[in-house]
Order: C-alpha cells, then structure tokens, then sequence
C-alpha cells in the first residue's frame, strides 16, 4: 500500500505489446493512465508524461483485466474440501454445515485470500454471491480489486425475510462505494432455494434499489426436474413469470436451457455466467456455449467458488472452456481463441453491465488492465499471440495488475494486501472449521 501513496497519479506502461480487445490487432506501443482513466494508448506525447510513474512493459502483453463473472470468494476456505460428490450431496451434507460454522471473521479472510488469488492470475473484476457480503465489500474497498457483490438468499434460512433486508442495506451502504468500484445487486439463490413468495420479495426489494439480480439457474437436471415437478415449468420460465428478468440479471450456470428458455433470456437481455470448470467437476453437464451465442446471448466466464473449482484461475478456465466445448460438437473449430478471451473480457464486462467503463483498452475507460510475462518457455515461439494467450498461458504469467488506475501488484508483489498474513489466518480458520 505505502508503494502505491508514494505514486504519481500518471502511469506510463512503456514498449508493451497492447491487446485492446477492440478487434484491432496487437501491437506494440505505450499506455499513459492518469487517475483512474486510459489517456492515451500506442503513441504518447512525452508532455502528457511529466512526473509519470514507469512501468517498463516490455515482453508483456497489456490486455484488460479479467472479469469473473461467477464465485463464491468467501469459499476459498473449502478448497480441496468434499471433493468428487454429486451436486445435492456436496451441498446438503458437507457444504452448507461447514458454511454454518463461518463467522464473519472467517469470511473476512476467506474473500481476503480469493482476492489475493484473483489479483495474482489477473482477475480485476468479479461477481460475487455469499453470507455476510459486508465482508467481501470490506475486501473489495481494500484490495483494490473491482465487484459486483450480491447477498444469497435462501428460503429455508431466512423464515423472517431478514437476509433480504441485509441486501438492502448492504445496497445502501456499499453500492457505488470505493471510488465506484463496487456495485450491489440481490442474489435469489436459485429456483430450488427460493419459493415463489420469496422470489417476489427479493425482485421487490431489488427494485426499489434500482438494482440488478444475480442467481443460480438451470445448473443441474435435478433442478430442471424439481421444478417442474413443483411448477410444471422450467426454471428459466419459473424466475420469468415471477418478474426477475425485468431487472438486469445475471444467470450463473445455465447449463440446461430450451429454445423457448434462450428466446426469454435473450428478451431481456439476461447476461450468462458460464462456469465450465465447475460444470465439469460436479458433472452437472456442457452448457451448449456456441448456441447461446449464435442467438445473440450475453456470455461471460466465471469460475464459481473454490469448493467446487479448487481455483479462481481465468487463464485456466478460458482453456477447460474451449476445450469441452470442441470435443462436445466433435468440431474443433467452436470458440475460437478470440471469442474465448472475448468472454472472459468485453463479454463478462456485459453480463456486468460494465462494459461502458472495463472490458477493453480505449482512451477515456476506467484503467483496468493486466501486463502478461511472455519471456517464458512455454510462449515460444511467438507464433499466434491471442491462441497463447488461453491455450498456454497460467494465471502465474500475470506480472502486474492495475485496477482503476491504480497498481494492485507489480512485478509479482501483491502491494494492497499482506498475503502472508491471509494464508496463515486462513489455514488457521481452516482446521477449525473442517
């Protein structure tokens, strides 16, 4: 932190190779930040740099941050913990009792050590849906990091309706707080979670917030059955009738949507957290990804938590994302690179409703970006920059992380958050926890 007071408020990223995620080629050129905005990209007049703070870019790649649409920060805690379950199992006999032992101290350090993580594998952005989210904004305000924080809310725990009034005032006391780097929305768990009484509570209260809704949907076939057993819809149509979609909505997972389901997605423009990693170890199915963005679908990638991930790796996501979704068409050819870095940028930045401000390098957006180490082995050579950049690159190839102009970690040093101290209260919390 003391690095980054001492700090001008001009940063000058010199000879970096820049992927603005614009369409436009990489090539090489200079950044200048000044406060929390991109002034000038490729050629910098040298008066614009007076009193800048240099950063030497060379043999990086300067691209935007990564934005996760999708986790749980807080469950860190729980990595490696009830691995190989069924989804129902996992939760009902592991998860939710370990997650009621959690204080908010605890979720305090676990969202701490997430952010840490996410900093480190140039995650600037993330969507976050937990307990006691006051903890995460804390996180979020001093780490530096860029979130959209919602409250879960679970009928069965909630029999007085007051995890809803603690999303109203998380709304009032966070939102647009930390020099606008968080914003609120209202978390219905999912529509096996959360009866229809409920559900219209919690679009009645996101509504006199002016606020969106971030929520579980169509994760499993469990789901698809228990609703429509329940309702004789499917859960897509379920959170429709009850009025969710006319508020922004970001829908986590989505694996099992209908032609009838994306045609009411797509109406209201309901953005999709697609979450391959943990889709895949739960085995809760392949979203058909190359669909939902044929139909013109909002796609981001998230990576959910770590109980259900074991990692918030964007870098290893982008991958396992491709990969899956090339084997299930049998066609190698679906999701190119570009439109996998594409999601996992601009597209995330979208299902946020970001994009006007993150999501791409241009002069005049918020200066989120992350400078890529490719002096190493593993990108040699040189031949396809954007394929190197999902099929080889590791989160550890993240050398500096900027957010809102401001340097969140340079030359591998986290600067914002003091990580040995967070690994040893987590380990700590940890072996009372489980």
């Amino acid at each position: 932190m003391a690095a980054n007071d001492k700090m001008s408020n001009k940063i000058w990223i010199q000879n970096t190779m820049i992927l603005t995620m614009t369409g436009a080629p990489l090539f090489t050129g200079d950044i200048l930040i000044e406060n929390d905005t991109i002034k000038s990209i490729g050629f910098i007049n040298p008066r614009d740099t007076e009193g800048a703070y240099i950063i030497d870019g060379k043999r990086t790649v300067a691209m935007p941050g990564l934005v996760n649409t999708h986790t749980h920060a807080a469950m860190t805690l729980l990595r490696s913990y009830a691995d190989d379950m069924e989804l129902m199992p996992w939760l009902n006999d592991k998860i939710w009792p370990a997650e009621a032992k959690f204080v908010n101290e605890y979720i305090y350090w676990g969202s701490a050590l997430a952010a840490v993580e996410m900093i480190q594998s140039g995650t600037t952005t993330f969507a976050d849906m937990y307990d006691s989210m006051h903890e995460v904004a804390k996180v979020t305000e001093e780490s530096g990091l860029r979130a959209n924080l919602a409250r879960g809310c679970v009928v069965f725990s909630d029999p007085e309706l007051k995890n809803i009034q603690k999303n109203v005032r998380l709304y009032e006391n966070f939102n647009n707080k930390a020099d606008g780097r968080i914003k609120v929305w209202f978390a219905p768990h999912a529509p096996y979670t959360c009866p229809p009484e409920y559900v219209e509570k919690i679009v009645e209260a996101a509504k006199s917030c002016n606020a969106g809704i971030h929520v579980h949907l169509a994760e499993t076939l469990d789901e698809q059955r228990q609703i429509a057993e329940g309702y004789g819809k499917t859960p897509t149509e379920y959170l429709n009738d009850l009025g969710v979609f006319e508020l922004p909505t970001l829908a986590a997972h989505s694996v099992y949507l209908n032609d009838t389901d994306i045609e009411i997605l797509k109406a209201h423009n309901v953005g999709i957290a697609h979450n391959p990693t943990s889709n895949l170890k739960l085995a809760s199915g392949i979203a058909n990804i190359p669909k939902y963005l044929q139909a013109g679908l909002n796609v981001g990638l998230g990576t959910d938590g770590c109980s259900s991930n074991n990692t918030l790796n964007m870098f290893k996501e982008m991958a396992i994302c491709s990969f899956v979704q090339k084997v299930n068409a049998m066609n190698p050819t679906v999701l190119p690179a570009e439109e996998i870095l594409n999601m996992a940028t601009i597209g995330g930045a979208k299902v946020l409703r970001w994009d006007d401000e993150i999501g791409t390098l241009e002069v005049g957006k918020k200066a989120d970006l992350i400078l890529v180490d490719i002096d190493k082995p593993h990108f040699a050579p040189w031949n396809n920059p954007v394929s190197d950049l999902v099929y080889s690159a590791q989160g550890s190839d993240v050398k500096t992380t900027i957010v809102n102009g401001k340097i969140l970690m340079k030359d591998y040093e986290v600067l914002t958050l003091d990580v040995e101290r967070i690994m040893a209260e987590t380990e700590r919390i940890a072996r009372n926890v489980l």
